[in-house]
């Protein structure tokens, strides 16, 4: 869960509801947690060693599954980018009882009170994290950035790294990052920025109760050594997708842009937030103008998140050219093999097709398989985090029966109008009739209801 925190345990009964509620495993199978415990002690053998090389990783400061690290270096007016990325298949056989596991998972789930991992911790949180405390495999992906932005990828092989410093978001110093980082994000921003893509960096939802013992929900915006972080991630996946898709292979992460109605709903939720959008400007103009530190432009980012019509998974299909609307590119998810399974197959298939070797049989076959899978694991996160801020707006709310706030109607349903409180970033359904987006309403807070993760509420005028 990425959108929403609760460092303090402030909702600690309605998250062990919500992990009821979608089954949220526990821990691993027995036979899974053994054949890990084998899988770990797996010696390298056929990579090559790059421990000399100034590798660092850079995350949240609890991160333990740790998926990447990168050095760089400059080479004439191009940058290169040496980015590692855990070698989970060198742990992970085809069909033994970890990949079963992690085919019926999909992906890690995230709460804001911990996580269900893809992998069992021994593996993920050890063997094959890419922890600065011993040499650990992984494959390195060049990736070269010219002056421009434009990304390509130079080669990728199996090597042994030893990370240098576990760096964290929020603590990090520009002396600590290879001195090309900041560059490489800017050309990376510059370039997205030349394509049209919609670059929403949206804060998350810090959940903190008040001296009175109410709730609250405090906007913490993303740091800008997170921000630039991002842009290593963006470059690589760039890179492998282009190079799959040149090779006539690969599974690619793709949406489409937000239709007509969910724009629409968008202008009136900026409407509710007192925000200024230009009839003729186009969605991905307005969210590269916005200020993630100003509380409102910031809670509109939150609501461009949720308007999305949520990417998916393809394989590669002849004649079809993936394409993901956000991105303004082709794109593939191959960063993150600790907490996504496709991660696992589409690094196969990159450091296949970089050097010239043909994709295993047994990847050109779960490319087929795994849109499905993925799609599973996504709305499984999908639902289970639209609960969690359920769960965090009703404790917000709760106490504050009888008050009355101003709204925006946002869209119309069957199950009545869709508003946008204008104070605060909470989204609910009242009865409403004879309104049309856009109209401003008064509504009445009738109950909230933590239990059910609920509200109701009465429109006034």
């Amino acid at each position: 869960m990425k959108a929403l925190r609760d460092p303090q345990n402030l909702l600690a009964d309605g998250l062990a509801k919500i992990r009821a509620q979608f089954q949220v495993p526990e821990s691993f199978p027995p036979e899974v947690l053994a054949a890990a415990e084998v899988a770990a002690k797996r010696t390298p053998s056929e990579h090559a060693d790059r421990t000399a090389m100034s590798f660092v990783t850079l995350d949240p400061a609890s991160s333990t599954d740790l998926d990447q690290a990168f050095a760089m270096e400059s080479v004439g007016a191009d940058l290169l980018l040496h980015y590692a990325i855990a070698d989970v298949a060198w742990f992970v056989a085809d069909g033994d009882p970890i990949d079963r596991e992690a085919w019926q998972r999909g992906a890690t789930l995230y709460l804001p009170d911990g996580k269900a991992g893809l992998y069992p911790p021994i593996l993920a949180e050890g063997a094959a994290s890419l922890l600065p405390a011993g040499p650990r495999p992984c494959v390195i992906f060049t990736v070269r950035v010219a002056p421009d932005g434009a990304v390509k990828l130079d080669g990728a092989e199996r090597a042994v790294i030893r990370s240098r410093a576990k760096l964290a978001y929020d603590s990090v110093r520009v002396s600590d990052l290879p001195q090309e980082f900041d560059e490489l994000a800017r050309r990376i921003a510059a370039a997205e920025d030349r394509r049209g893509a919609a670059r929403v960096d949206p804060p998350e939802q810090e959940v903190e109760r008040e001296p009175d013992g109410r709730f609250t929900l405090v906007i913490r915006p993303q740091l800008p050594s997170e921000l630039s972080n991002a842009a290593l991630s963006l470059a690589c996946n760039l890179a492998i997708a282009d190079a799959l898709y040149a090779a006539r292979t690969g599974l690619f992460r793709v949406m489409a842009p937000p239709d007509e109605r969910a724009t629409m709903r968008l202008r009136h939720t900026a409407r509710a937030f007192g925000l200024d959008w230009a009839d003729a400007m186009p969605l991905a103009e307005f969210e590269r103008s916005l200020n993630p530190r100003e509380p409102r432009q910031s809670a509109f980012m939150l609501a461009v998140r949720r308007a999305g019509n949520g990417a998916s998974y393809e394989p590669f299909t002849e004649g079809v050219k993936p394409w993901h609307a956000a991105m303004a590119a082709t794109y593939a998810h191959g960063t993150a093999p600790l907490r996504r399974l496709a991660d696992r197959y589409v690094v196969r298939a990159a450091l296949a097709v970089a050097n010239g070797q043909p994709v295993p049989d047994a990847v050109t076959e779960a490319f087929a398989r795994l849109p499905a899978v993925m799609a599973k694991a996504d709305q499984r996160d999908s639902q289970i985090g639209r609960a969690a801020i359920d769960l965090a707006e009703t404790a917000f709310l709760s106490g504050r029966e009888g008050e009355v706030f101003e709204a925006v109607v946002t869209d119309l349903a069957e199950s009545g109008a869709r508003i946008q409180l204008c104070s605060a970033p909470v989204v609910a359904r009242v009865a409403a009739h004879g309104v049309e987006p856009g109209d401003r309403i008064r509504v009445k807070l009738l109950q909230a209801d933590t239990e059910h993760r609920t509200l109701q509420l009465q429109r006034v005028s």
